[in-house]
């Protein structure tokens, strides 16, 4: 894998790293269907150079947590696990907001507890917003009951997620933020000018559902790029989104030990500017739709 790497959490990481949603079960609810295959994914990982991994106690929930901590702890020092609260799982698999103080403090123990930790290396609130789009509103009540845990040395640094530039800003009067973690890929591009913000200020953008989520990107243009660089319609989405800006990390989900190889590879596809002049009409053109 190659080595693009910027700073996390006082760490320096490897840009292309590795998310644990699709550890759980069908639905990120309940526990994998082969508990030895999801491991053995994790130490490919890790054995790969990933030392980024993001995960939350929701997935399951408790689960992935649990599975990285059989996996990987004790933990390689470089490691940093980056884990999110402020949601919980109904009795169906629903998500639900849980975003009081107190939740966010069960939320932060609950992941120290299955992680196997004494503290935790990054805590991004999650808000809830439009499930997988933010929407306005003052986070502070929130950011504040963080900034008392992380006082009390039970977490490192503090990340957001599902938030808007105003978001941030609201945030960065009370915290340091340490990552943002949004909705973004090839063809979702409302977050341009937050990239750039963050980028402009040193700090991380992890984009979630980096390759489509839960409805994989489709694009014959996409498939045509990729047949031409010889490589998979995902690998040059990832690869796109390691261009787009030296701030972004990916954090790309598989159950896979054959498709978290060919995702990893994808740090080593270099772009063309034909390519890349294709690859921004699709997003333009997303946009547009």
């Amino acid at each position: 894998m190659s080595k693009l790497t910027y700073p996390l959490a006082g760490h320096t990481v490897n840009r292309m790293g590795y998310g644990a949603m699709q550890l759980a079960g069908p639905g990120v609810f309940g526990p994998p269907k082969d508990r030895e295959a999801a491991i053995a994914v994790l130490k490919e990982a890790v054995a790969s150079g990933v030392n980024h991994i993001d995960t939350s106690d929701f997935y399951g929930p408790h689960v992935t947590n649990q599975i990285i901590r059989a996996a990987l702890h004790p933990y390689p020092k470089d490691l940093v696990i980056v884990t999110k609260i402020g949601a919980v799982r109904g009795q169906d698999g629903s998500w639900l907001a849980a975003q009081e103080p107190a939740d966010l403090e069960r939320g932060v123990h609950d992941n120290l507890r299955n992680l196997g930790v004494e503290f935790l290396d990054v805590v991004n609130l999650r808000l809830m917003g439009d499930i997988h789009h933010p929407s306005e509103g003052s986070i502070a009540r929130q950011v504040t009951a963080l900034a008392e845990l992380q006082q009390k040395g039970l977490i490192r640094h503090i990340g957001l997620s599902n938030v808007t530039s105003s978001q941030v800003a609201e945030a960065q009067g009370i915290i340091k933020v340490a990552c943002v973690q949004n909705q973004y890929n090839l063809v979702q591009r409302s977050d341009d000018g937050l990239v750039d913000e963050l980028a402009a200020q040193g700090i991380a953008y992890v984009p979630f559902f980096p390759l489509g989520g839960f409805t994989p990107i489709q694009s014959g243009a996409l498939s045509k790029v990729a047949e031409t660089l010889k490589a998979t319609p995902m690998q040059v989405a990832l690869a796109w989104l390691l261009h787009r800006s030296a701030n972004i990390l990916l954090i790309p989900g598989t159950s896979s030990v054959a498709h978290l190889r060919e995702n990893l590879k994808a740090a080593e596809l270099k772009l063309p500017e034909a390519a890349l002049a294709d690859l921004e009409t699709i997003g333009r053109q997303s946009q547009a739709a």
